[in-house]
């Protein structure tokens, strides 16, 4: 049995229809997009697969976090600690998404001037601190279902020491390449 009360009267007036619909197109305009992710190293926006490779090769030195490195072209397995006992140099520009989040540091010889592109086994935030300034990456890529590689950055790099800072991640150490862009 219908409600006698509203019995032919729609809840919403026919006034009410445009300005409900108009609220409603502005809301979805303002939401950001939520994209998947791009997926396989053919989805990066340059080639990966030789770090990829290196990144999945087993014997990679390990460093730990606040030791000195040079540039070779070959992977190396960071060990990270607590984000809170990281005592990274500069605070990261962003702050750790996730919680408990691993970090770590590690102080370059001086490069040779020139482009070089990171990459990372796994999902992080990468600063890199030069002359006590932050590096902004030229340009940055990434991807999942790729076997070894999860993010790739490009920066230039002046031929002074640099300090390469990972945060915003989970497991206690993240596979990196560093070698000159091709």
């Amino acid at each position: 049995m219908r409600n006698s009360r509203h019995a032919g009267k729609s809840l919403i007036s026919n006034a009410t229809w445009p300005v409900l619909i108009a609220a409603l197109a502005a809301a979805s305009l303002a939401a950001p997009a939520r994209a998947d992710e791009p997926k396989g190293c053919e989805s990066f926006k340059w080639p990966v697969q030789r770090d990829a490779a290196l990144l999945q090769a087993p014997g990679k030195p390990i460093l730990q976090s606040g030791a000195s490195a040079a540039i070779d072209g070959k992977a190396f397995e960071f060990k990270l600690v607590a984000f809170d006992a990281a005592a990274l140099p500069k605070p990261p520009e962003r702050s750790p998404k996730i919680s408990p989040s691993q970090a770590g540091f590690l102080s370059f010889a001086a490069p040779a001037a020139g482009s070089y592109q990171i990459t990372l086994s796994a999902a992080a935030w990468i600063d890199i601190v030069q002359n006590g300034n932050y590096i902004k990456p030229s340009a940055f890529s990434g991807a999942t279902d790729c076997p070894g590689a999860r993010k790739s950055v490009r920066v230039s790099l002046a031929a002074s020491p640099f300090t390469l800072q990972i945060s915003s991640t989970q497991g206690p150490a993240i596979g990196v390449v560093i070698a000159p862009a091709p």
